[in-house]
């Protein structure tokens, strides 16, 4: 953490400043100051206590997925899923570079949300893929492209979220 630093005799010769003008003293003032968190609000911490307890029931039902569900399934709106997911993508990575290449600190949501569907892709597109050369092809996109953007969204959103306000 860089401070400024003005003791009272650099303050009081200092153009531009004098005593009749209501300086008397030098104050430091941190540039960065590490500020204490403010304790979340009730709500806050009612809502964080829902999601813990959801998360936690959840997970026999995984239990229940895993041993209940078939090997092998058709879906009736295949490729709309994958297109839908896909543009949804698109619109992710859009968004982001737009908000990131205008400054506008947002970017973070969007850069966060575009990462969530980037790994979610690679995902489903490895964890469905026919053996042979649809998986190789389910590997190389996941490791080419979809899990490298994951990564420099996920890095843009924390980056965002570090930088003072």
């Amino acid at each position: 953490m860089r401070q400024l630093t003005l003791c009272d005799g650099e303050v009081a010769g200092a153009e531009g400043f004098d005593r009749a003008e209501g300086f008397d003293r030098a104050e430091v003032v941190p540039l960065h100051g590490e500020a204490e968190e403010p304790r979340p609000a009730r709500g806050m911490r009612r809502a964080g206590r829902l999601l813990v307890a959801c998360g936690l029931a959840l997970l026999p039902w995984l239990y229940v997925l895993a041993t209940g569900l078939p090997a092998t399934a058709t879906a009736a709106h295949w490729p709309v899923a994958w297109v839908g997911l896909d543009a949804l993508e698109a619109l992710g990575l859009i968004a982001t570079g737009l908000l990131a290449a205008r400054g506008d600190r947002r970017h973070a949501l969007a850069a966060a949300a575009t990462a969530t569907l980037l790994v979610v892709d690679a995902w489903f597109d490895t964890t469905t893929a026919a053996p042979g050369g649809d998986f190789a092809t389910a590997v190389a996109m996941a490791l080419g492209a979809e899990l490298p953007l994951a990564a420099l969204c996920g890095r843009l959103a924390l980056r965002a979220l570090r930088r003072p306000a």
